[in-house]
């Protein structure tokens, strides 16, 4: 291991020994509605799971179907916006040329059930792409090929979660480890000054690599190989997070070396065979093609290969001068299948009567290992907390990746919902689509799907969830000196989006922060009145002694912020009352006439 990583974390960090010590956190959280018909069966401990392996003492793990949002435990509601919201991007957005995708395949569920499954758009719609007049040449529509639920995808980097799932099943039957250079697989590796690169470097895109190298202009193997072992990282392994394709390319030659068997044969017995995910594979066969959605019409000088009109075989540039087998790209999906790929990272590592992982090891693969790196994390392949394309779903421990083609797969422990969104974004050109928005508005629609609960009665006041706002909640004035409690939820985007108790001393004409204190999961002063970021999307107790009243009393509010980029699910307020130095109420939103006098701009009463 490099002198840098032993000196950040002290240790040689993780391996397959350390496993048994782990706590798995999966499963909803307090406060969040529950889920209907989830599985309550007990997770056997941590161990070697080799392939088609069974859920020890006979316990079968959550699997699929289609369902209702209200067994879903979702509110149905916000899954119509989800795909209203999707349809929107099939036109170009104000001010645009052109839409984000030709088409997509959305998928949203929680628990075991899969509460949305809708195609909207082509799957081929375009036979080329015309430089001259940046326009899309189309298909008489008798040749167009609408979206179906069963749809094959390119998932591009997606890819990259199935190369590192096969990665950690090695590393727990001890035939890899962690921490260990990755000379110790590939002597041959070490060139360019890569010796200290470490396997999990690689896994977390660490290693120093830069993002990629045309590896599909050298026409053999050994030509590619040679290229790999001779570059030379742009920075020292450990001091930067830069994501890189080489990573996984690395990681797959690895994976080829110890196991003795190809890339594609890996994935089949050890993953999507067990897993029943049969219209899962590299190189898809020329029957599927029909079933496929297009991709890109690939030529110079956006594409560095000339291929026209890319159907059924891999976009990538690199994965296809490889053969269409790749750690970092190449393997064609479902939304269905990838839906069984989550349900079973989200069940521990196993779906029905299988298991390729064990809990401890999909423990691993949610940890942020990039601390160092904040903005950032990552765990064991799966980036984690990622606002840009995980919206309000992103927690500390929400997981997931995205593909080029416009693909992206979204996990959230904390309410056991997943999303899957699968487009064809790059057709039938790249330069058409520009940044995640479609990504994050479905996953801002399934984040306010799921209900919070109030902490009191039946109502609690919600700030609402819309970019570049401000919205206050303002209490009338009390006459004397007293003290604030309240409950309080917040999920924001962290530094950016926050919650701000203040108080006015001349009825709201100047406002200043009030400190409060909370007891709940994240209990603790905050001394500038200020909340921001995640809670664990629980209630917290909110206490605040109040500053000797002006002649009109003192007025306090809740002020919530967002800015113009990504939100959290918003922020909560109930229970709100302000008590007298002996304890009685001067305030009570209970009773119906101080309840009344509440100012709410911007906030609602919300049933959830």
């Amino acid at each position: 291991m490099g002198g840098t990583e032993e000196s950040r974390s002290g240790s040689r960090g993780p391996s397959r020994r350390a496993f048994g010590g782990r706590v798995l956190a999966l499963g909803g959280a307090l406060m969040i509605g529950t889920v209907p018909g989830a599985s309550a069966a007990p997770e056997p401990g941590p161990g070697a799971a080799g392939p088609a392996a069974h859920a020890p003492g006979g316990a079968r793990r959550t699997t699929l179907r289609h369902g209702s949002a209200a067994r879903a435990g979702l509110l149905p509601e916000h899954l119509d916006r989800l795909v209203a919201d999707a349809e929107s991007f099939l036109l170009p957005p104000p001010g645009a040329r052109h839409p984000w995708y030709a088409g997509a395949v959305l998928l949203a569920g929680r628990g075991g059930t899969v509460a949305l499954h809708r195609p909207i758009g082509m799957a081929v719609r375009y036979a080329a792409y015309d430089e001259k007049t940046d326009s899309g040449v189309e298909l008489p529509a008798d040749r167009q090929i609408p979206m179906t639920g069963d749809t094959v995808f390119d998932l591009a980097s997606v890819s990259k979660l199935f190369t590192s799932i096969l990665a950690v099943q090695q590393i727990e039957r001890g035939a890899l480890e962690l921490s260990e250079r990755v000379t110790a697989y590939l002597p041959e590796f070490g060139g360019g000054g890569k010796g200290d690169i470490t396997v999990r470097q690689l896994l977390t895109h660490t290693s120093g690599f830069r993002a990629w190298i045309p590896l599909y202009e050298e026409p053999t193997r050994e030509g590619r190989l040679r290229r790999l072992w001779n570059e030379v990282p742009a920075h020292p392994p450990g001091t930067a997070y830069l994501y890189s394709d080489l990573n996984l390319i690395t990681l797959q030659l690895i994976l080829e070396g110890i196991t003795g068997r190809p890339l594609d044969e890996l994935l089949r017995t050890e993953i999507t065979a067990p897993l029943g995910m049969r219209r899962t594979r590299f190189n898809p066969p020329p029957s599927w093609r029909p079933s496929i959605a297009a991709t890109e019409d690939a030529r110079a000088p956006w594409s560095g290969l000339d291929r026209g009109m890319v159907w059924g075989e891999v976009h990538d540039e690199n994965a296809y001068g490889m053969g269409g087998v790749a750690g970092h790209a190449g393997v064609f999906s479902t939304a269905w299948d990838l839906a069984v790929l989550a349900r079973t990272l989200l069940n521990g590592g196993a779906y029905g009567d299988a298991r390729i992982l064990s809990p401890a090891s999909v423990e691993l693969m949610f940890t942020d290992f990039n601390t160092a790196f904040p903005g950032d994390e990552h765990g064991l392949g799966f980036e984690l907390y990622q606002h840009w394309y995980m919206g309000a779903l992103a927690t500390p421990r929400t997981a997931g990746h995205t593909g080029f083609t416009g693909t992206s797969v979204v996990l959230d422990p904390t309410t056991d919902a997943f999303l899957v969104v699968l487009g064809n974004s790059v057709h039938p050109v790249r330069s058409w689509r520009s940044g995640s928005a479609p990504r994050v508005a479905a996953a801002d629609h399934l984040a306010r799907a799921v209900p919070v609960r109030p902490a009191h009665g039946r109502t609690a006041w919600f700030s609402g969830m819309a970019n570049d706002t401000t919205a206050t909640l303002t209490l009338p004035a009390v006459p004397h000196t007293a003290r604030l409690s309240c409950a309080l939820w917040w999920d924001t985007e962290p530094g950016t989006d926050a919650a701000h108790l203040e108080s006015s001393p001349d009825g709201g004409t100047t406002w200043h922060p009030l400190p409060f204190t909370t007891a709940g999961d994240t209990p603790g002063p905050h001394p500038t009145g200020t909340v921001t970021g995640w809670s664990g999307r629980t209630w917290h107790t909110v206490t605040a002694d109040l500053p000797e009243a002006g002649p009109s009393g003192t007025r306090l509010r809740w002020r919530c912020t967002t800015d113009r980029r990504y939100v959290g699910r918003g922020v909560y307020v109930d229970a709100l009352r302000v008590l007298d130095p002996t304890g009685r109420p001067v305030f009570d939103e209970a009773r119906p006439a101080d309840g009344a006098r509440i100012e709410a701009s911007g906030w609602v009463r919300a049933e959830d």
